[in-house]
């Protein structure tokens, strides 16, 4: 009996344990720095702009410490990446978010995710990222550096990205975490919704020759 007493709390603790588990654990953590200098190399001759089609869209993950998830998505994706031969080139690549095309499953979290204690979209309507450098790590396999701005702050961020072109669109992929902190989005959450710092960030873009 005192056996199976202890199997049980065994077992209840490990039921707690995992669910109480953080999904950006289970990510890429972006590379953080300060905010880089920039000077424009529009690549090779040849090279041409695909701008972002209205397939585009970049998903985040929220959680909370208890355990438990929130999904959402920006939908309205504009901007460019400078291609040639398939592959980016250069550093002119810029992606603009529209803060205020954020969705959830729910419009009252949809609502809070807008005002202060989030993204305060009515001061901050759009979020950038703007890239430094892409330096290739294999076939269709890239480490990009670029500045993310976002609620008026500004850092630099790392990340592995693929890109995949077919004869007619680019696909430009990449999954990572960020601190939101850092970008000022501080809200805590209390009690059972007491909210992780990490989030979890998809992009997943689409892209087609400029003025096709």
């Amino acid at each position: 009996m005192k056996a199976q007493f202890s199997l049980s709390i065994v077992s209840l603790l490990s039921l707690i344990f995992v669910s109480c588990e953080n999904p950006a654990d289970e990510t890429a953590d972006a590379e953080v720095g300060p905010a880089l200098n920039k000077t424009v190399d529009s690549g090779p001759d040849g090279a041409s702009k695909w701008t972002f089609t209205e397939n585009s869209y970049i998903e985040f993950t929220g959680s909370k410490v208890s355990g438990g998830t929130q999904v959402g998505r920006f939908t309205d994706i504009s901007g460019y990446f400078t291609i040639k031969d398939g592959e980016p080139v250069g550093n002119d690549h810029k992606v603009a978010i529209d803060m205020n095309s954020i969705t959830t499953e729910k419009e009252k979290l949809t609502s809070h995710l807008k005002n202060e204690d989030f993204f305060d979209v009515p001061s901050h309507p759009i979020s950038n990222y703007d890239v430094t450098s892409i330096s290739k790590i294999a076939d269709g396999q890239y480490e990009i550096t670029g500045n993310l701005t976002m609620r008026g702050k500004t850092h630099s961020v790392t990340f592995t990205s693929t890109v995949v072109r077919s004869e007619t669109t680019a696909a430009i992929r990449a999954k990572f975490d960020l601190k939101r902190y850092q970008w000022g989005i501080n809200f805590k959450g209390v009690g059972e919704n007491l909210l992780n710092e990490e989030v979890i960030l998809d992009f997943n873009l689409e892209a087609t020759p400029q003025g096709e």
